[in-house]
Formats: C-alpha cells, sequence, structure tokens
C-alpha cells in the first residue's frame, strides 16, 4: 500500500466512511444458556410465571409467545425473585403516530423490581434520560440504538444489586446494557426509581414489566444468574 491510499484509508476512518470497529451483533433470538431461568419461552403456553403487582391474574395479552400490554391491567411481575443475573428480553413498541414524547409506546423493565430500564418509541431522537435505554430520570442511553416502532428489539442486561450494610447503602446497584447489539448504558452505578415495588435496594425482587397504558410486546425472556 502505498503513502497516498493509507493516507487516503486513514481520513476515510477519521470521517466515519471506514469503520475501524467490527459492528456489535442484535442478539434476536438468543437461545438461554444453560442454568437460565426462562421467563418467557418460544413455546410458552402460558404465564404461569408472572402474577399482577397486585395480586391478580395477569390481565396483559397473550397469544405465540408475545406477552402484550392491556392498557388499564396493571404492572406484571415475575414470581420468582433475583439478586444479580444477566438478562435478554425481546420488546416491541406500537406504531403510534399521533402520540408524543412519553405517550409513545411506554413501558418499562425493571430490575429486581426496583430500577427502571425504559420502553419507548424513541426511534431518531437525541436521547435523553427518559427515553428507551434510560435509567428513567438518571442516565440517558450513551447511543440512540433504538429500531422503528413494530420491530423487535433487544436489551441485553447484567445487573448487580446494591450492597447495604447496617440499614445504609454500602454499594449502589450496577447495570450494564446493550441495545439492538449496543453498548447504550456502561456499568452505571443507579439508585431505586420510583413506579417499582418498594424503595428498598440491596433486597432480591422480581422483573417488572410497567403497564403505562401502551401496546408493548415482549417476547424471549431470560436470566441467568450471577
Amino acid at each position: 500500500m502505498n503513502r497516498m491510499n493509507a493516507a487516503a484509508i486513514a481520513l476515510l476512518c477519521m470521517m466515519g466512511v471506514i469503520s475501524t470497529q467490527t459492528r456489535a451483533e442484535d442478539t434476536l433470538g438468543a437461545a438461554p444458556p444453560e442454568g437460565a431461568v426462562v421467563l418467557l419461552g418460544k413455546d410458552a403456553k402460558s404465564v404461569d410465571a408472572w402474577t399482577a403487582q397486585n395480586g391478580k391474574p395477569v390481565g396483559w395479552t397473550f397469544e405465540d409467545g408475545v406477552l402484550t400490554v392491556k392498557g388499564g391491567t396493571g404492572n406484571i411481575m415475575t414470581k420468582q425473585q433475583f439478586r444479580d443475573y444477566k438478562m435478554h428480553v425481546e420488546f416491541r413498541t406500537p406504531y403510534m403516530p399521533e402520540a408524543k414524547g412519553q405517550a409513545r409506546g411506554n413501558s418499562g423493565v425493571y430490575q429486581a423490581g426496583r430500577y427502571e430500564l425504559q420502553v419507548l418509541d424513541s426511534y431518531g431522537l437525541d436521547s435523553k434520560d427518559n427515553d428507551c435505554g434510560a435509567i428513567y430520570k438518571q442516565y440517558a442511553p450513551a447511543v440512540n440504538a433504538c429500531k422503528k416502532p413494530m420491530e423487535w428489539q433487544t436489551y441485553d442486561i447484567t445487573f448487580k444489586s446494591a450492597k447495604v450494610v447496617d440499614g445504609k447503602v454500602a454499594e449502589k446497584a450496577r447495570i450494564t446494557v446493550y441495545q439492538n447489539g449496543k453498548l447504550i448504558l456502561d456499568d452505571k452505578a443507579i439508585d431505586v426509581t420510583p413506579g417499582g415495588i418498594d424503595m428498598e435496594p440491596g433486597k432480591d425482587g422480581p422483573i417488572l414489566l410497567q403497564d403505562h397504558g401502551n401496546a408493548v410486546s415482549f417476547r424471549n425472556m431470560w436470566l441467568k444468574p450471577l
């Protein structure tokens, strides 16, 4: 390679025309590893792993392994509780062209029932701390990795619970999130967010899915305790 060609390639790399990094891969359809707890499998026939937050049966729509929010029926959560884990979940926001802001495909995936990872139709936006991929009102995602509404998307999450000593938080909970294969939250220390099961960090908790009134869908959800 002569000097002119090398200089041209270097310039293109700097301009972003040629990527010097391998693009992260989407994880749609990722199979649960050995030892994982399957919360919503592709062959699931029921939602026996779930309950409504108010203790009633799940009121959401369930068909062909896909669980969809039915507005007004309330949040749902797993019957099993967890502490530290790696988690995979696939979600799809509805197409709501007339809606704006937080009224557009809104839901949330609460880690240990207390920390909201926002779900929203934020396609094409400059992401803020209440957009898709945010820890609600704490951290905006590093990049907007959203697909268009009605397309399936992925979150791959590593969550570590807070450490509480003598009733005080010695270490905050920490979270790393990849959305559609792109790193959006890198080992962030997080506080409990409103709307979950309680405001008490450091305890085991369920995975909670939020009913915000929009028909957001979920499928292929599993986690592996650490």
